[in-house]
């Protein structure tokens, strides 16, 4: 058996459910044509909050993807997980009747789980009593769940994990997923992130935190790296990718759509909430993610940004890429997704990864949407105009409360 570093790790198979579009040829389309998928909240009453748009899925059935029986022992954060998941697969080519079962396994991530079932849950006991809650309560509450009902669904019998970072999820399930294919403990993972927590709770608590935009101009709410930015957008949706070792996935044929070469992974060590002022720790996660692929900073043509929106988010990220890339970071194409999908918190760095994968495919950097007015602190080239050009190498930043800092290395397939 070959030692674990010298399994290289590909991606074989992508899926998304996304605010702009229910698979990923549709987001992917919709992020080169600057589509903002931002509008009135239309899950809940908004009458007396202060923050009133989201990123919100539109036209998800749950029935085009899963029995209905199964669909309502689910919550809508593991609905899109499934869906996402069997796109993936399904794009992928992976025929589980041809693998050893306990060779695929998962690792997705939620952050909050589902605030839906809590909200329901509180109401049900204040109102009826504990007599009257739901059996099923527990099981579709947690947050782990959704790696639960992939690996159910699926038949996947490896290694199930369900990382929570809050907003850096997604980018630590994939990371972890690569990890745990390089040491061979797998040959298949899928991997990604979900979240729906466009509730009631999910709105007010982030507002109460003065972390949301309370803007109601759905082109001017989530405006990151814009001197005008005013805090961040909620979204919802899941991004699953297939990771696999890279001979197992040439003996099956299977396409391949980039090499996951990297990944750093760092903590602040210094507030709940706002990211280390100097940009240290996620620098030094970019740092880690570049050295792990064997690269050096200058080639890295791309950053897919936190770029939450909010202003010290933006701020110390810029500090960050100046302080890993020197020189070089005034030659980067950066750009956020969230521009246009908004902050899907465990599912957002999944869905970015996938961004970054497509950049690398197909040699164009989205732009991000809704940036006007400069910011003197945020001086770098943030992609106002998608941009066509070679994409040897991007890199995917995540950020999550609790000063978890998380970056995965994307190159071109050689």
């Amino acid at each position: 058996m070959r030692t674990a570093m010298s399994r290289r790790v590909v991606v074989t198979g992508l899926g998304a459910i996304t605010p702009i579009g229910n698979s990923v040829e549709e987001y992917w389309e919709s992020l080169k044509a600057a589509k903002v998928g931002i509008g009135p909240i239309t899950q809940f009453n908004t009458e007396n909050f202060k923050a009133t748009l989201a990123a919100e899925v539109k036209g998800f059935d749950p029935k085009q993807y899963m029995d209905p029986k199964a669909a309502k022992r689910m919550e809508r954060f593991c609905q899109f997980a499934v869906a996402a998941a069997g796109q993936a697969i399904a794009d992928a080519g992976l025929d589980m009747t041809k693998e050893d079962p306990y060779r695929v396994g998962v690792s997705v991530g939620s952050g909050v789980g589902s605030l839906q079932a809590i909200e329901r849950a509180c109401k049900t006991l204040e109102e009826k009593g504990p007599g009257r809650l739901n059996p099923l309560f527990v099981p579709l509450m947690i947050g782990n769940m959704a790696a639960g009902n992939v690996s159910i669904q699926y038949g996947l019998k490896g290694k199930s994990l369900n990382v929570v970072t809050a907003c850096a999820t997604g980018t630590h399930s994939i990371g972890e997923a690569y990890r745990s294919i390089q040491y061979g403990e797998v040959d298949v993972m899928v991997a990604g992130g979900t979240e729906a927590a466009v509730t009631p709770t999910g709105i007010g608590g982030f507002a109460a935190l003065t972390a949301l935009s309370t803007s109601t101009d759905p082109l001017r709410a989530s405006i990151p790296f814009d001197k005008e930015r005013g805090g961040f957008v909620m979204g919802e949706g899941s991004g699953i990718v297939i990771l696999e070792e890279l001979e197992h996935a040439k003996a099956r044929g299977a396409k391949i759509y980039a090499e996951l070469g990297g990944y750093g992974s760092t903590s602040d060590a210094y507030h709940i909430t706002s990211p280390a002022e100097d940009g240290s720790g996620a620098a030094k996660a970019m740092e880690l993610a570049i050295a792990d692929a064997g690269m050096k900073p200058e080639n890295v043509d791309y950053i897919n940004a936190h770029g939450t929106g909010t202003h010290h988010n933006d701020l110390f990220e810029t500090k960050a890429i100046h302080l890993t890339f020197g020189e070089h970071a005034k030659k980067l194409k950066i750009s956020s997704t969230k521009s246009m999908v908004g902050h899907l918190l465990g599912a957002a760095g999944a869905v970015e990864f996938i961004a970054c994968v497509k950049s690398v495919e197909n040699d164009f950097v989205h732009a991000t949407a809704g940036l006007l007015v400069d910011d003197p602190e945020c001086d770098l080239d943030y992609t106002k105009v998608g941009t066509a050009m070679p994409v040897r190498c991007a890199i995917s930043n995540s950020l999550g409360f609790g000063g978890h800092n998380a970056t995965l290395l994307v190159k071109k397939y050689a």
